[in-house]
């Protein structure tokens, strides 16, 4: 079959449902007893993070589409306003769904262990006094009253800033049925989860006190309505890099209209009054299909605040654990480590420690004379960017490519190139019209018999926070052909070079996604000509058109394919002489799935690669990205038997169905397998058998054996 027979609408699922799919299985975690219960409600808290930066971005570009006429449908047939509306439709239910786990779930098995969130109302005599005192003393010399009226304009309103409406009566207005309009904002100064004294774990949120007292900011007025409100906005940035002279002086300028785009969400109250509902609508200018009537607080997000407030109650928590790294590590100098063979690092099962130093290391090493790396997201402290500085001022060569256009982190990575630039680093923006998102760092030393390369390339960006709850792979390795292509990459980022080819390497937009075509295409041989033929593959999200049609074909083919895909999935599952062979599994769990893996039967080759680039068109047209193989055959086996353990998970796995609904697998009478709490739990006994020297090829040990017979009973929680 001809891939352009897998192109039919009716094959696809729409991309922004699919994101709403992949948050409600987030949602599922805040509302599975299975789970701690103040983990249940940081899972809740992130579904709202979550949906923010939905509409921040996707509905975001969805309405600048219909803004402009544009009308094309995309894979799954849908024009960008029908995708509106259906998106409206998905998320009033799934915002519906998260007031009634905090109102009806959450909160009150919270007030059953006396966490107890309050009311003025429900406040002892002594948290009174200390409400009252605080609000006086702390708050009411920062909250501004803002009226509106012909010489009192309606504010400007900040992204996802919490307000406060007010509908009120003057002695002038007596008689009149008209009432004064106004607003008072929300401090985000001050954390809007307040710690009562007379007792552990007495919270109240700010915006409550705020309320309970406004009507002291407007003397001589009655009250007579009160509703909290929050505007979403339009925080896509639009960098015409083609029309910039100064990129990091564009990325500044939009950063500062950013703030001011157009509203794409009202949050307000549930009982809000039909009057403030209207006056709000209208000087936001939104239709009534934005308007999300919220039966509870707004804004869950601080939720995080309250679960680190908590005091006590450790049992309500996951089980803090302990990473693992090899001593060898202390011990001896990281390049001979990698000199003598490759390393794996499995994070956060394995400490990112050791990718620290490697750079520290690079930054004082005598011997090193260069050292280049890309920088996509990294930490607000970063000791990465420290090293980098050091190494600088140590006179090597050292060159960062800072991705400026990273999403969220443009004015922590502008920050963060200006302070390498004043300390010596040659600083670099990648290429035009694409953001650099591969994780790649080159270290060049001169050793005795001659010049060396050492690199380390990765799953996951340069990040030593989130390298503590994401889900991602490294590896370190001195291969000569994949140190001449390292060497090439950054010639290609830094100046105008083209390399005619790579030897080991494989980056996009240039070659991904012909390069998986290809490997694709040698299992469908396989499967045509009778032999086995299996590909396996890992990622965040699929929603690449061609790559989908591709996986299509191979599965009419005869090619059995596994695929975990935690995100967004635009493909079908159990469509007849289509994907039938097909199954996808989403693992949704106490760490974030970042890893991304891509292996081949390949006749019994088990051609293995791990890679920065999800399936996406974004990622394999409009990115540098890269892929690298695994050539050691212990750490193949390793990341084929992770594999295996990932694809036997039944607790935290949902199966996508042939209806699109993504459903938990059947636990009645099987062994119970949490892959992430297996992994923790034998974090060292992994660690210990694959960082040993390797022992003479006849001599290796299975490193698939930690696969269990019989899977642990309980996850590292229940332990």
């Amino acid at each position: 079959m001809k891939s352009n027979q897998f192109m039919r609408p009716e094959y696809f699922t729409n991309r922004e449902l699919s994101w709403i799919a992949f948050n409600d299985r987030v949602l599922e975690e805040a509302r599975d007893k299975n789970n701690p219960l103040l983990e249940r409600a940081r899972f809740l808290a992130i579904t709202q993070s979550n949906l923010d930066e939905f509409f921040n971005i996707r509905v975001a570009s969805l309405r600048k589409m219909v803004t402009v006429g544009y009308d094309k449908p995309d894979a799954a047939g849908m024009s960008p306003e029908t995708q509106l509306k259906a998106i409206a439709a998905a998320t009033h239910t799934m915002v519906d769904k998260q007031a009634s786990t905090w109102s009806r779930s959450l909160q009150p098995k919270l007030a059953e262990l006396n966490i107890n969130l309050k009311h003025f109302e429900d406040l002892t005599a002594k948290q009174v006094q200390f409400v009252d005192d605080y609000f006086h003393q702390e708050l009411y010399p920062v909250l501004t009253p803002m009226g509106v009226d012909p010489t009192r304009p309606f504010p400007f309103l900040a992204n996802n800033s919490l307000n406060l409406a007010l509908r009120l009566s003057r002695p002038e207005q007596e008689g009149d049925k008209r009432r004064s309009f106004a607003m008072v904002q929300i401090p985000a100064v001050y954390s809007r989860v307040l710690r009562l004294p007379d007792g552990d774990n007495q919270f109240m949120l700010l915006d409550d006190v705020v309320r309970q007292y406004v009507g002291e900011l407007f003397v001589g007025a009655t009250i007579q309505e009160t509703a909290m409100f929050r505007v979403t906005r339009d925080m896509d940035m639009d960098v015409a890099e083609e029309d910039a002279s100064d990129l990091m002086k564009e990325i500044q300028s939009q950063l500062k209209k950013r703030q001011r785009g157009k509203v794409m969400r009202l949050e307000i109250e549930s009982n809000t009054d039909k009057h403030i509902r209207k006056r709000l609508i209208k000087a936001l200018d939104v239709d009534e299909e934005d308007v999300y009537a919220i039966k509870g607080p707004i804004d869950l997000t601080f939720i995080n605040q309250l679960v680190k407030q908590v005091s006590g109650h450790e049992e309500l928590q996951f089980p803090s654990y302990t990473a693992y790294m090899d001593p060898e590590y202390s011990e001896r100098s990281i390049f001979d480590m990698i000199r003598e063979r490759d390393l794996f690092l499995h994070h956060p099962y394995d400490k990112f420690n050791p990718v620290i130093e490697f750079i520290r290391q690079a930054a004082t090493d005598p011997a090193v004379l260069a050292l280049k790396m890309t920088l996509y997201r990294v930490s607000s402290k970063s000791p990465i960017i420290q090293y980098l500085k050091q190494a600088a001022a140590n006179g090597k060569q050292v060159t960062v490519l800072v991705e400026l256009k990273a999403r969220f982190d443009e004015e922590n990575n502008v920050h963060w190139a200006q302070e390498l630039e004043r300390a010596g680093c040659h600083v670099i923006y990648g290429l035009v019209g694409l953001k650099t998102h591969s994780k790649l760092a080159l270290v060049v030393r001169r050793e005795e018999d001659g010049i060396r390369r050492y690199m380390h390339m990765a799953t996951g960006n340069y990040n030593d926070v989130t390298a503590h709850f994401y889900t991602d792979m490294g590896l370190f390795t001195a291969n000569p052909d994949m140190g001449i292509d390292a060497s090439n990459i950054f010639n290609m980022l830094s100046g105008f070079s083209e390399p005619p080819y790579f030897h080991q390497l494989v980056i996009a937009p240039l070659g991904i996604r012909d390069f998986l075509f290809d490997r694709i295409d040698g299992e469908i041989r396989a499967a045509k000509a009778g032999r086995k033929a299996l590909i396996q593959m890992k990622m965040n999200s699929l929603s690449d058109t061609a790559m989908i049609e591709k996986l299509y074909e191979a599965s009419a083919a005869g090619v059995e394919i596994q695929l975990i895909v935690r995100g967004i999935c635009n493909l079908k599952v159990g469509i007849p002489g289509v994907s039938e062979n097909i199954t996808v599994h989403s693992i949704v769990g106490r760490l974030l799935e970042h890893s991304r893996i891509y292996s081949f039967y390949a006749d019994g080759e088990e051609l293995v690669f791990l890679s920065s680039a999800d399936l996406m068109n974004r990622n394999l047209s409009r990115r540098v990205e890269l892929l690298f193989p695994i050539l050691q055959d212990d750490i193949r086996e390793r990341i084929l038997s992770l594999y295996g353990l990932m694809w036997a998970d039944n607790v935290k796995t949902r199966v996508l169905q042939a209806d699109g609904t993504w459903e938990h697998l059947d636990l009645r009478g099987v062994e119970k397998l949490d892959v992430q709490a297996y992994l923790i739990k034998h974090a060292k006994e992994l660690g210990d058998e694959l960082n040993q020297v390797a022992a003479p090829e006849e001599e290796v040990q299975d490193t698939r054996r930690f696969i269990p017979m019989k899977a642990p009973e309980q996850s590292d929680q229940e332990d």
